[in-house]
């Protein structure tokens, strides 16, 4: 951006000034998936943009831009947050898991192998997101009937509508797991 500013000697003419920049880049560590990762990003970088620039975390995907499709979904000290909403300089030392921090080494998260046993992955784009809120709302409540998931996955946007399958998954994984 540039400011222009009238020339005080009266003649009306522009003088344009320096450009104007925002800060220089910061240093910081985030604690992603129990790992310390240092990096440097400009103090306007979302989480989102730091976990998949930077930190070739790819699986946080990035959509609306604006916390709205719930793409971005990633845990901070194990709350579901859009990614894409929060500054990385405002992380600080919280921890934060991504859908590459679900799987036990090679062995999927259940939620991960349920939505690939009941078709809820169609393209994929949307699918990292509802697989962290899904194993959040396990975590917090591990037989959650329809309207728990429903409230769950309310602010995910799936353009395929794997809706009812991801439904199918969880309430599937619930009954499973009270056996």
């Amino acid at each position: 951006m540039t400011i222009a500013n009238e020339d005080r000697q009266g003649a009306g003419e522009t003088a344009w000034l320096t450009p104007i920049l925002g800060p220089d880049p910061v240093s910081i560590v985030l604690w992603v998936n129990g790992e310390a990762r240092p990096l440097t990003v400009e103090p306007r970088t979302t989480l989102a943009e730091a976990l998949r620039g930077p930190l070739g975390l790819t699986g946080t995907k990035i959509a609306c831009n604006q916390g709205a499709c719930s793409a971005c979904t990633v845990w901070l000290d194990g709350l579901v947050v859009a990614s894409c909403s929060i500054l990385a300089i405002e992380v600080g030392e919280r921890q934060i898991t991504t859908i590459e921090g679900l799987a036990a080494g090679e062995r999927l998260h259940p939620v991960q192998e349920a939505f690939i046993a009941h078709d809820a992955v169609q393209c994929g784009f949307c699918t990292p997101g509802l697989v962290m809120s899904c194993a959040a709302l396990l975590a917090g409540n591990p037989h959650p009937g329809e309207a728990e998931i429903r409230t769950a996955i309310s602010g995910h946007l799936c353009r395929c509508g794997t809706y009812p399958h991801v439904i199918q998954a969880i309430l599937a994984l619930a009954e499973a797991e009270g056996d």
